[in-house]
């Protein structure tokens, strides 16, 4: 029997290109499983099988548990009963009872070769896909072997993927027998059927399909640094050169544009636009937004945003059809862009000029003239003026320095005044509120002015609400709002 067991072994092992070890298990649980037929459904066993003689041991085995966490005596034993059987086991230990072997002849034949068949299988699926993942490819060719529900099941050698209809370019058209590159999104291991999942409108594909068309990229002369894409309509990329002497936005387009051309018939006629990278954001941007001409840029660093303006004869080019332009460069640059006319932001500096006037004319005690001379040299917060570097102060030429020391300190105390409300309102502040992700100690103290107190509190705000009261923006708001509400759902959960 136990020569039998290895010729068996040594042969399935050939036949289906898997390691020794793999049948091995295969038939330890097979041999397991018929055991458990003959004892009892839920019974716990273990078989063992010796690589060299063939020869194998069956075991019963029980999880030992606290005495009053058993729940099924078939399968686990008290700690007490346990103890009486082995002095020294302990909680997550196993007692183990040797049984008799099973005779392998008799065994029921078909369950065991279903179960040995059914491991032997998922061994040579991950086998497969191992030696496909090994080889680094996240490009896969292949042919569309069928269509299920809107879905295509794409055949690549000896791998068989999927790709989801939302994965599909847009009125892209697929049949079985077509020949289709798509870029692997992602891999799933528990999965019965096809384990690679696969992209033909993620932005890493264009820019995988550059790579093939644009050798300078693969040689390290060139680097696409970012993509954004509408599938099937319209996409950017932005290119980097390593090498000066290599103009990257005429390489990646080829001769008679030969090399885009190839891309954009493999993306169903997406139209590329190739822009130039840059690692200054505001450069990034107005490369992004070509063909339209920027006027001006304001960045914001704490809102990751850029105020861009445009004369209103580029306005409509610049946001594009459907907003199109502006929403691909947003998607590129990583930056909010808020476009605008000049109108628009002549207007918008004028009250952002007046709210930091007031500011200034209320805080400091100072008349309009004070205020706006502040303004003009580019102060914009009491922090500003009460720490900025003294000799910064003193090159303002309407100032003498009994002036500025006096403007100085008043903005150091009214910080210092702001500082010691904000604290007595942060005793109001209950920790649940305080611990919030997202919450810091000046917006809870701004909170505490309006009353809210509490998780619960901020949980009943509406988004207007919030912003109305924090100045913050609303997407904060949101996320703020709903991380307070999430303990709500859990508890009706």
């Amino acid at each position: 029997m136990s020569r039998e067991l290895l010729l068996l072994v040594d042969a399935l092992a050939r036949e289906k290109n898997v390691e020794k070890d793999i049948v091995f298990a295969a038939l330890e649980l097979a041999l397991a499983q018929a055991t458990k037929k003959r004892i009892h459904d839920d019974a716990d066993v273990r078989v063992e099988i010796d690589r060299e003689t063939g020869e194998f041991e069956s075991f019963r085995r029980w999880l030992v548990l606290p005495d009053d966490q058993v729940e099924n005596d078939e399968q686990q034993i008290g700690l007490i009963d346990a103890r009486e059987q082995l002095a020294d086991v302990q909680v997550e230990d196993y007692i183990e009872e040797e049984l008799e072997p099973i005779d392998f002849g008799r065994i029921g034949a078909q369950a065991a070769k279903q179960v040995i068949l059914q491991k032997i299988r998922d061994a040579e699926r991950e086998q497969v896909l191992n030696d496909f993942l090994e080889r680094g490819e996240h490009l896969v060719t292949g042919t569309v072997k069928r269509m299920e529900r809107g879905n295509a099941l794409i055949e690549a050698g000896r791998i068989e993927a999927l790709l989801p209809r939302d994965q599909m370019i847009p009125k892209e058209n697929l049949r079985p027998g077509d020949r289709v590159r798509a870029w692997l999104m992602k891999i799933d291991r528990q999965a019965r059927g096809p384990q690679l999942i696969l992209s033909r409108t993620a932005p890493q594909f264009i820019m995988k399909l550059f790579e093939l068309e644009v050798p300078e990229i693969e040689d390290g002369l060139l680097e696409i640094k970012a993509a954004a894409r509408d599938p099937g309509v319209r996409a950017k990329i932005a290119v980097k050169s390593n090498d000066p002497r290599v103009d990257p936005i005429g390489t990646c387009v080829g001769m008679r544009g030969s090399r885009v051309t190839a891309v954009t018939n493999e993306l169903a006629g997406e139209r590329v636009d190739i822009v130039l990278w840059s690692a200054d954001p505001a450069q990034l941007v107005i490369g992004a937004l070509a063909p339209a001409e920027v006027s001006s840029i304001v960045v914001d660093e704490e809102r990751h945003a850029m105020d861009v303006v445009i004369d209103e004869n580029n306005l409509a080019i610049a946001i594009g059809r459907g907003g199109q332009n502006v929403r691909l460069a947003t998607e590129l640059t990583g930056w909010t862009i808020n476009l605008m006319t000049v109108e628009e932001s002549a207007q918008k500096h004028e009250q952002e000029s007046e709210t930091t006037r007031q500011l200034f004319m209320e805080k400091l005690d100072v008349d309009q003239e004070v205020a706006d001379i502040l303004i003009e040299e580019g102060f914009l917060t009491l922090e500003e003026i009460a720490y900025v570097p003294l000799a910064e102060m003193l090159e303002i030429a309407a100032f003498d320095e009994a002036t500025v020391s006096e403007l100085r300190d008043r903005a150091r105390n009214v910080l210092l005044t702001e500082a010691i409300v904000d604290e007595e309102q942060l005793e109001k502040v209950k920790d649940d509120l305080l611990e919030l992700d997202g919450m810091d100690k000046p917006l809870a103290a701004k909170l505490a002015k309006c009353g809210v107190c509490t998780r619960d509190d901020l949980a009943d705000l509406a988004v207007d609400e919030l912003t109305e009261m924090t100045e913050i923006d609303d997407d904060r708001a949101k996320a703020l709002i709903t991380t307070a509400r999430a303990h709500w759902f859990a508890e009706e959960e």
